[in-house]
């Protein structure tokens, strides 16, 4: 069972925005922060409240990984040739669980790592059951047989709040996906603004 840290949607309503585009979300009923004095909360924002801000929407979009996971993940970024904002993102799109969600098998990122955790999960037909499992382009990511009647799963491949992304291909019919190639920010489709370049200069300076 994943341990889950913080509630779902709790996140959401310290950033004042729906950061998984759900319809269910608090924050499209009320947009000011959480606690009594959350309406008050409306003063400028340093620029390294700025930073920990975007690096706190990014980390938690992707199911509140730990801040060692996801400094870990922003090191290998930092040592690639590249844009490191870029880097990072296609890093974190492609965990396996990340993958599940986008594919649509789950709905939410928080059932994905519990999906993938539970054994549901084939890799080129074999079973993975580690969440931050790093998939490769060209990598099949399947449903288990057994698993393929999981109500959870005919609720997910219904949903109409987001799309498959196009570096993705994934056939409904047979639960199957194949991860074409590694998105930049730009392919991503995050229901709000990320800034990656923020978490960048969060991590330089601190």
């Amino acid at each position: 069972m994943t341990k889950r840290t913080s509630a779902k949607y709790k996140l959401d309503r310290r950033m004042g925005e729906n950061i998984w585009g759900r319809p269910k979300s608090p924050v499209n009923r009320r947009e000011y922060g959480p606690g009594q004095h959350g309406q008050r909360r409306k003063g400028k924002i340093s620029d390294f409240g700025l930073q920990l801000r975007a690096k706190q929407k990014l980390k938690g979009y992707y199911g509140d990984l730990t801040e060692k996971q996801f400094r870990r993940i922003f090191r290998e970024a930092e040592r690639l040739r590249g844009d490191t904002g870029e880097l990072l993102v296609g890093l974190l799109e492609r965990r396996l669980d990340a993958v599940i969600y986008r594919a649509k098998f789950v709905p939410t990122v928080f059932a994905a790592r519990q999906f993938v955790n539970h054994g549901h999960v084939l890799v080129n037909g074999k079973r993975v059951n580690i969440p931050s499992y790093r998939v490769k382009e060209g990598d099949v990511i399947e449903v288990r047989e057994k698993s393929k009647q999981l109500a959870t799963i005919l609720e997910a491949t219904q949903l109409s709040e987001r799309d498959v992304p196009d570096y993705m291909e994934v056939d409904h019919s047979k639960l199957s996906a194949t991860f074409v190639r590694t998105p930049g920010l730009g392919d991503v489709p995050y229901p709000v603004v990320m800034e990656p370049n923020l978490v960048i200069e969060f991590y330089a300076q601190n």
